[in-house]
C-alpha cells in the first residue's frame, strides 16, 4: 500500500505537469481575478494553469479585511457571484456582503473543475520572452526562493501570460526590468500603486485590464499597480469582474 499511494502521486502529479509544459495561458498568481480568468478561459476549452506561490490559491481574498472573514462587492458583479454559487447578503441598496472563505473555495473549486490546472507552491522567477513577446514563465518551488537555493528552473511555454500577482506587479515588473522595453502604461513603466480610493480603484481596475505588452496581460491589483491607479481595500467586485474581462481579451486574441 505504502507504494501504491507514493507511485500514484507521482505518476499523477507528473502526467499532469507533462501536459501543462506548453499552454494556451498561464496565469500567474492565484488571487480572485486569477481563479476568475482561469474558470472562463477553461470553460472555453482552452489549457490553462495557474502558479501560485502560497500553499493556498485565493491571494487576500481568504482574509477579508483585517481577518474579519467578510468582504463586500457591489451589484454590478453579482451575476459573477452567481456564476460561482456564492451566497450573498444585501446590506445596503448596490452593496452585498459574503463569506471570504466561501468564496474563495467556491472560485478555487470552479476553475479547477472547468478544467483549469493549479500548481500551487510554485514561484515565477521569469518570463520566456521570444520574438519581442512574452511567450510563457520560467517557474521553480516556492521554497527554493525562500531559501535563497541556486536552483534552475523549468519552462513553460504560453501564447499568452497573465500577471495576477497584484500589489507588487511582479511579472511586468520583471520584463520591464530585464528586457528594457516600454509596457502600455503612462511611463512605458510599472507607475506603481496609489493609496487607498475605493470608488475609483474599482473603476480603474476594470479599465486597466488589458495587454501591457505583447503576450503579457494585467489583471487584478496589479492592473491598477502598472498603470498607477488607486487600491481599493476589502470590496471585490472590480476583482472578479477583472478576471472576466481579461478572459476575454485573451480568448478573442486567441
Amino acid at each position: 500500500m505504502e507504494q501504491i499511494v507514493s507511485s500514484g502521486i507521482i505518476d499523477s502529479y507528473f502526467k499532469k505537469l507533462k501536459a501543462s509544459l506548453s499552454v494556451d495561458v498561464a496565469i500567474v498568481g492565484g488571487g480572485p481575478s486569477g481563479l476568475v480568468a482561469a474558470y472562463f478561459l477553461a470553460k472555453k476549452g482552452l489549457n490553462v494553469s495557474l502558479y501560485e506561490r502560497k500553499l493556498a490559491p485565493g491571494g487576500g481574498m481568504w482574509g477579508g479585511a483585517m481577518m474579519f472573514n467578510e468582504i463586500i462587492v457591489q451589484q454590478e458583479a453579482l451575476y459573477l457571484l452567481d456564476e460561482f454559487n456564492i451566497k450573498y447578503n444585501k446590506y445596503k441598496d448596490n452593496y452585498y456582503t459574503i463569506d471570504s472563505v466561501h468564496s474563495t473555495a467556491a472560485l478555487t473549486y470552479h476553475a479547477t473543475k472547468a478544467g483549469a490546472k493549479i500548481f500551487n507552491c510554485t514561484s515565477i522567477e521569469d518570463v520566456v520572452f521570444n520574438n519581442y513577446k512574452v511567450s510563457g514563465v520560467v517557474i521553480n518551488w516556492s521554497p527554493v526562493h525562500r531559501e535563497g537555493l541556486h536552483v534552475d528552473p523549468l519552462v513553460i511555454t504560453a501564447k499568452a501570460v497573465i500577471d495576477g500577482t497584484g500589489h507588487d506587479c511582479e511579472v511586468a515588473q520583471t520584463v520591464a526590468r530585464k528586457n528594457n522595453v516600454k509596457l502600455n502604461t503612462e511611463t512605458g513603466s510599472v507607475v506603481g500603486e496609489r493609496s487607498l480610493s475605493i470608488e475609483e480603484a474599482e473603476r480603474t481596475t476594470i479599465e486597466n485590464t488589458k495587454e501591457i505588452f505583447p503576450g503579457l496581460f494585467v489583471s487584478g491589483m496589479a492592473a491598477n499597480g502598472v498603470s498607477g491607479s488607486y487600491r481599493m481595500g476589502p470590496i471585490f467586485g472590480s476583482m472578479l469582474l477583472s478576471g472576466e474581462k481579461v478572459a476575454e481579451l485573451i480568448a478573442k486574441k486567441l
